[in-house]
């Protein structure tokens, strides 16, 4: 504990993000560059080296937080890089996109702002990739066994890097045409520049991990043939059957799901195309769905020079400070959160008819209605209570040229033929069924991530992936070294 006072002397202070009238002309990462380095190290001095950090049992990768807040105050790079990559491999990733259950675990969050444990952690990890200190860790032999990981999302590359470094020769499966899967084609470029998700790729590659693009697992290769070459399989396709919102008018055009618009915003920042064929350019649009996919499409429309945003949330608005009855420290709570495209909306008024961060709380779509050539061209709402019960007298509509449905994802695509081929067992959800060593009806098949977990954050995707590695390479070989930070059926901590 470099400054046993730092938590009392030091306030909290985030890494600053650019004026928002300047961040949306481009699709740039929206945190100033640089600015974080010089503020860090009083950041990390704020850590109060609990006996009991809660912040461990917050973060499923089990992250040795207060450990490396300690070696970044000192500035000791080289160390808090070695901490921080102990149990996590991909830390510029879950420091950028991860919502941060740790901090809500941070003991000093009982009564005061939160470590900013997020900020630390990117801090560490680009200081690490800037001052060489992530090299390619290949391992000294190969066992002779192969693994086929199939999806390339942080599930999938966890596995692949873990079983690598174990000896294992891994190929990776991906059925788009770059690696990286929601990673690459649903996060925008403002959210995380692909920069960082092409050095690991190169990182991954110069340790021996093979990579195949392209490729539809029960489509171009069949499962069963897949199946005879690798001695395991794990699946990692995570979970991207996306939830449909079944209220009159949706056979509209112009109704689109947030994953199919998503994507080619990020084609078009990877050169791929000139324009975007659904762009929000002068139109209105009207998100479904409070979450983060939401605010990703709103960040995009804004952009793309969208008319007007508006974003609908049938849950109220939540309120500022944490509930102690509802979430108790250290639970994640429910409160109001201004991302940075709720920031950029309010900013730019992009929604006179919302709140001013562009979202409509409490609020149920009813139907859709649209002109003579069958597009949509208006929302139809009503405002609802508690148990999202219609409020009478509260029905309203509005303009809509394009309708985004972010309404999250139940489980696994069945449309590839890859469950079936298998003849996998799948839980009442729609996710595949696994047992306590992450292993599935099918022998020499494992199920990890959101595709047998359900939806859930990055960091939990990480520590699957970690942890399904250490089960294939303890079922290859008898045993493993390798670490499994979580089970299978581990969840967030909850009332």
């Amino acid at each position: 504990m470099a400054d046993p006072k730092g938590f009392m002397t030091t306030p909290r202070q985030d890494w600053p993000r650019r004026p928002a009238g300047e961040r949306v002309r481009d699709w740039d990462e929206v945190y100033v560059p640089g600015a974080l380095l010089p503020i860090i190290s009083d950041q990390a001095d704020r850590c109060m080296d609990c006996g009991v950090p809660f912040c461990h049992e917050a973060c499923p990768l089990g992250n040795l937080i207060p450990e490396w807040n300690d070696l970044v105050s000192r500035e000791d790079w080289r160390a808090a890089s070695d901490r921080l990559h102990a149990t996590n491999n991909f830390p510029e990733f879950t420091g950028r996109l991860c919502p941060a259950p740790c901090e809500a675990g941070c003991v000093l969050a009982i009564n005061q702002p939160a470590v900013t444990i997020k900020n630390v952690e990117v801090a560490i990890a680009d200081r690490a990739w800037a001052d060489g200190l992530t090299p390619p860790r290949p391992p000294d032999r190969l066992s002779g066994r192969t693994v086929a990981v199939i999806g390339s999302g942080p599930t999938g590359l966890a596995a692949a890097q873990q079983l690598t470094r174990a000896g294992h020769t891994v190929a990776v499966y991906e059925k788009d045409d770059r690696i990286g899967g929601l990673m690459r084609y649903g996060i925008p470029e403002f959210k995380m520049g692909k920069r960082h998700l092409e050095r690991r790729i190169e990182q991954m590659r110069a340790e021996g991990t093979k990579f195949r693009t392209s490729t539809t697992i029960g489509r171009d290769v069949m499962a069963d043939d897949l199946r005879t070459r690798y001695d395991a399989v794990v699946i990692a396709t995570g979970a991207t059957e996306w939830r449909e919102l079944h209220v009159p008018g949706r056979e509209l055009t112009g109704i689109q799901q947030a994953m199919e618009y998503l994507p080619l915003a990020n084609r078009v920042c990877e050169g791929d195309l000139e324009r975007s064929p659904m762009s929000a350019a002068g139109k209105h649009v009207v998100i479904v769905g409070g979450g983060d996919t939401g605010a990703d499409c709103l960040g995009t429309a804004i952009r793309e020079g969208a008319a007007s945003v508006t974003q609908l949330d049938i849950y109220a608005q939540p309120g500022a400070e944490r509930d102690e009855d509802a979430d108790p420290w250290p639970t994640y709570p429910k409160i109001y959160r201004l991302s940075a495209a709720h920031e950029e909306a309010r900013h730019l008024g992009t929604a006179p008819a919302a709140d001013a961060d562009a979202r409509l709380f409490a609020a149920s779509t009813l139907r859709f209605t649209g002109d003579e050539s069958g597009h949509v061209r208006a929302l139809h709402l009503v405002e609802v209570d508690e148990k999202r019960r219609p409020v009478e007298g509260t029905a309203r509509s509005l303009p809509a040229d394009l309708v985004l449905l972010a309404l999250g994802f139940s489980g696994p695509d069945r449309d590839d033929g890859l469950i079936e081929q298998l003849g996998l067992a799948l839980e009442p959800r729609g996710t595949i069924a696994r047992d306590t060593d992450f292993a599935t009806n099918v022998p020499g098949v494992f199920a990890a991530g959101d595709a047998a977990r359900g939806q859930s954050l990055i960091v939990w995707a990480i520590a699957e992936g970690r942890a399904v590695a250490a089960a294939v390479d303890r079922a290859l070989t008898g045993t493993s070294r390798l670490p499994a930070p979580i089970g299978p059926y581990d969840r967030p901590m909850s009332v």
